[in-house]
């Protein structure tokens, strides 16, 4: 058994969005397949897989470097001792072969990409969803009764009202989400003030939305927003400051009393080992959004998960960040604590394939092989295009 190709393509994000901080216009996604030498079913056999939604593709990283390391290496050295599949830990490393330590930026998404397109791959070598697979290769029980799960909105449009974003929120509701995120920073604090409580309106109980600046605050304006938003008790408040900036999270949390949200731009082990000393996160109540698309794969996500929790932090507050089917795997067969989900955003990658179920708060991923990502409308004419190279 070998991988006999593996293909990018740069895609381009859809819908004129934007944050406190980045405007999506002109974002990108590497959609990737590894094209095995096994055949089921009449179809040769290929795992998919993306670097997660937000960042940019990293299609160079891999053509140059990655790819060929793996085309390189000897097929039988990247299966695992049974002969009957890849195994992951390996290709992570073969992918990372002669890179040198620290650097965890884009490359961390570059590799992610690839190594959870083997894990795509070997599910569907079995025939079954990548989440049974993954709870299998790990000793996990799946979450069987759906897991958690919000919806990521509320982001600025040009000449936006409240009134837009309650028709969004509203929009959600009928999906059958029960919770919301929206963005904060990208207007005044009067005016973020008011979409907080048309958000809260909307949602009937203000532990059911979130509020996200991206990164975007100093700490004197974290302190500030903090005090605002304290009286609500929302369900968190996300990425207040530059996500490396610990003290920044150690002070606001010591006077800011409601949940906070971090990690999502911490690509490695070691980001979140230092997360865990210096940002004096709070076990019982913050929530952990490190993303395995954005940081090397599922193979340095166990070390994370490892680390947070020697750091007394339960799989119950790790949500990931990206609102994406292959992170509704990951977190359906770690038995983590929930979901992002972009229901009306960010495609063709973002939000569930029509096959999986939304209801009363809670998603269900679908019984397809792997991820499931041919059953998404919006991206099989893409993943088309890939296989087809």
């Amino acid at each position: 058994m070998r991988i006999k190709a593996i293909h990018e393509k740069t895609v381009q994000l859809q819908g004129n969005i934007a944050n406190a901080v980045v405007d999506f216009s002109k974002h990108t996604v590497s959609l990737v397949a590894v094209v095995s030498d096994q055949v089921r079913n009449g179809k040769v056999v290929a795992g998919l897989a993306f670097n997660s939604i937000g960042r940019f593709a990293q299609g160079g990283i891999m053509r140059e470097r990655m790819i060929p390391r793996l085309m390189e290496a000897d097929p039988a050295s990247l299966l695992d001792p049974t002969g009957s599949r890849f195994d992951p830990d390996i290709v992570s490393a073969t992918v990372m072969r002669d890179e040198k330590p620290g650097g965890h930026g884009d490359r961390a998404g570059a590799a992610a990409a690839l190594e959870l397109a083997v894990w795509d791959l070997n599910a569907k070598l079995v025939d079954e969803p990548a989440y049974q697979h993954i709870a299998k290769a790990f000793a996990q029980t799946p979450i069987t009764q759906g897991a958690p799960v919000y919806a990521a909105g509320g982001y600025y449009y040009a000449g936006e009202s409240n009134q837009r974003l309650a028709d969004e929120l509203k929009s959600y509701l009928v999906l059958g989400y029960q919770a919301f995120k929206i963005k904060i920073g990208g207007a005044s604090l009067a005016e973020d003030m008011g979409r907080i409580e048309t958000a809260i309106k909307v949602a009937g109980n203000s532990s059911a939305v979130a509020v996200d600046a991206n990164g975007r605050f100093n700490l004197p304006t974290a302190l500030a927003y903090g005090k605002e938003i304290a009286p609500y008790n929302l369900r968190w408040y996300e990425e207040p400051g530059d996500p490396l900036d610990f003290d920044l999270l150690a002070e606001l949390g010591g006077q800011y009393q409601g949940s906070m949200a971090t990690g999502e731009n911490l690509f490695s082990a070691a980001d979140t080992q230092n997360l865990m000393r210096y940002a004096r996160l709070r076990p019982d109540q913050d929530i952990l959004q490190m993303d395995p698309g954005l940081s090397y794969g599922l193979s340095e996500y166990q070390e994370i998960l490892k680390l947070t929790a020697d750091a007394g932090f339960t799989r119950s507050q790790c949500v990931p960040h990206g609102g994406h089917l292959i992170n509704l795997h990951i977190v359906t067969a770690l038995g983590l604590g929930g979901c992002e989900a972009y229901p009306g955003v960010f495609n063709p990658f973002g939000g569930y394939s029509a096959q999986c179920r939304v209801q009363d708060g809670r998603v269900f991923p679908s019984d397809a092989p792997g991820f499931g990502l041919e059953q998404k409308t919006e991206l099989a004419p893409h993943i088309k295009n890939l296989l087809g190279a």
